[in-house]
């Protein structure tokens, strides 16, 4: 028997922690996750995610995957390093490499990269991963 990864289960793939945020397409009933947010589609727990990274280079400045993701995925629970290095490869650049998620593209591209290492598969098609951003840069 598969399990589907709590992200997925979640419609929560960047596996967003539970904060006093309220987020666009939140489930009304949290109570099947202790801490992670449960969205009632999987779009909306990408445009969360999307806009999650948005707001590292707008608030913070992060302007590579090595920072990115070193906010994202902080190096006490996770193998920095190697996620930097599995989306950098994603985008086809380096981890040290400037990169600008306002471009949709790149948005495109880093998504599924994250949701892929967060939950073992990525099993969104482009034109959901398409509409979450879009969704995202309104």
């Amino acid at each position: 028997m598969t399990t589907i990864p709590r992200g997925i289960r979640n419609h929560n793939p960047g596996n967003i922690d539970r904060t006093t945020e309220r987020w666009q397409g939140m489930a009304s009933d949290q109570s099947s996750d202790p801490r992670f947010v449960v969205f009632t589609d999987p779009k909306w727990g990408l445009r969360a995610l999307a806009k999650v990274l948005l707001s590292y280079q707008r608030k913070y400045n992060l302007r590579t995957p090595a920072a990115i993701i070193g906010r994202w995925a902080p190096p006490v629970e996770n193998d920095t390093g190697a996620y930097a290095r599995q989306v950098a490869k994603a985008l086809g650049v380096q981890p040290a490499d400037r990169i600008d998620l306002q471009d949709a593209r790149t948005l495109e591209r880093i998504l599924p990269a994250i949701v892929a290492h967060e939950n073992g598969q990525q099993p969104y098609p482009e034109a959901l991963i398409r509409q979450a951003v879009a969704l995202a840069l309104e």
